[in-house]
């Protein structure tokens, strides 16, 4: 029900994830990512809470293959979940129970995962890092070419219905956290609300961490 993306940029503190899901509000159970350690996705039968785990696993100093083997052997029913996990340093790693639902497969880069289950075919992770490796420029317009890589290669078996794209970078919070929760074009509306929102993103820094030198809001009734 799931295809999903996990990367870190050049930047070591550059981490993050783009997911789309024929069932709603995938993001809001499946993308996790953490300042400083490294990005998560948790899908086929989910389990939201093996995001923080690997999260703290990675944090720990573990790898992403040690984080992600942690995580499965405190929890029950590890054969039924997708993992997907990137950390500050090693490889990349991907976990696929035996129970993963229906055409499934993992892709492994230098730098990246990527991963789904219900596929239309088998090479759709493999499409999306080879798009993501290839790509250059801005870390979240190279991870949304991947999503959509991966749509033109087949996707899901189904049509998908809801997308999310999470970044983090040096502050404790996502300086980019955007969820299209169901829409007919999810990518589309995606790539669209983060052409509307970048422009904006390192005024929000600013502003949380010292609004004296904060621009103006530019918004009805600011003064």
């Amino acid at each position: 029900m799931t295809l999903s993306l996990v990367a870190r940029a050049g930047d070591p503190q550059l981490f993050g994830l783009i997911i789309a899901s024929s069932s709603p509000a995938v993001a809001a159970r499946c993308a996790h990512a953490r300042a400083r350690v490294g990005a998560v996705a948790t899908q086929n039968i989910t389990d939201p809470a093996l995001g923080p785990a690997v999260l703290d696993a990675l944090a720990g100093g573990a790898e992403a293959g040690e984080a992600i083997e942690a995580a499965l052997a405190a929890t029950r029913f590890g054969e039924y979940r997708q993992l997907l996990a990137v950390g500050a340093h090693g490889a990349p790693a991907a976990h696929s129970g035996a129970r993963t639902l229906g055409c499934h497969a993992t892709a492994l880069g230098a730098h990246a995962a990527a991963g789904g289950n219900l596929l239309a075919d088998e090479g759709v992770p493999q499409a999306m890092l080879s798009a993501y490796e290839r790509s250059s420029g801005a870390f979240a317009h190279r991870l949304l070419g991947g999503l959509r890589a991966g749509l033109e290669r087949g996707g899901e078996a189904g049509p998908i219905h809801s997308a999310g794209l999470l970044i983090v970078r040096e502050v404790s919070w996502p300086i980019v956290d955007l969820r299209i929760d169901w829409s007919e074009e999810p990518l589309a509306a995606l790539e669209a609300l983060y052409e509307r929102y970048a422009p904006q993103i390192e005024d929000y820094i600013v502003r949380a961490l010292d609004p004296t030198r904060a621009p103006a809001f530019g918004v009805a009734g600011d003064r």
